[in-house]
């Protein structure tokens, strides 16, 4: 299997390209508009063709490439089941698995940051977390559907309960991280254990739904731009 991790500045975002090297087949992971061109000049210089672009959810602080990859490559655009996205090729349901060669990927439903999320496990072993659980943080949970209840169940009742050495490639992130474990999240993330990280122990859940009702975020530059756009693919 071929990973590459690939950043975008501008939004923060990390978009996944995920091959099999035998079939020379890869999938691209949240995909930003913007990015496209280096998206597509690197599947050339691996020499890959791109097979499908997969979305953990509707994006509001990103246009997606999915559309425009899609023109370019003839890929096909994945969503989560329930997303608001018409023009989407196929819709994934929860535990269902798409299979490249020898990559199997695992679609999880993790609602809260939107009511359509999903996380994806890549052979068992790495879990794309999109906006649903950061390193050291997680996806806000005050647009969209958000539901700060419903998000700590999913991070704690599907990705917390995965293999402690489980390796976590989130969606975004702000502070220089690239890749964590289940375990580090579990014992250090502090919107999940609170105060006391050493203790081990997570908040509860009124007490995460508390603090997270009252983080006050400036909603993202891109939001009213993005959101629509996304629905339609990444169509402006």
């Amino acid at each position: 299997m071929l990973f590459r991790q690939l950043f975008d500045a501008d939004s923060s975002t990390y978009t996944y390209l995920i091959a099999d090297r035998s079939l020379k087949q890869a999938l691209l992971v949240d995909p930003v508009l913007e990015q496209v061109e280096r998206d597509r000049q690197l599947l050339n210089e691996l020499g890959l063709t791109l097979k499908y672009c997969l979305e953990t959810h509707i994006h509001a602080d990103h246009i997606t490439g999915t559309g425009k990859l899609r023109e370019i490559t003839g890929c096909l655009g994945i969503v989560p089941e329930n997303a608001e996205i018409a023009c989407a090729d196929r819709f994934l349901k929860d535990k269902e698995v798409l299979q490249l060669g020898n990559v199997i990927i695992e679609a999880i439903a993790t609602p809260g940051h939107t009511d359509s999320h999903f996380a994806y496990l890549v052979n068992g072993k790495a879990i794309l977390t999109g906006d649903a659980l950061f390193i050291r943080g997680c996806g806000r949970t005050d647009f969209q559907s958000g539901d700060p209840g419903i998000l700590y169940d999913s991070v704690t009742q599907r990705l917390f309960t995965l293999p402690d050495e489980t390796l976590v490639y989130p969606g975004h992130d702000y502070r220089g991280h690239t890749v964590s474990t289940i375990g580090e999240e579990k014992q250090y993330n502090p919107r999940f254990v609170g105060r006391a990280p050493q203790s081990g122990s997570l908040r509860d859940r009124p007490n995460f739904i508390t603090y997270m009702n009252n983080l006050n975020l400036p909603l993202p530059q891109k939001m009213m731009e993005a959101v629509p756009a996304n629905e339609k693919c990444g169509k402006i």
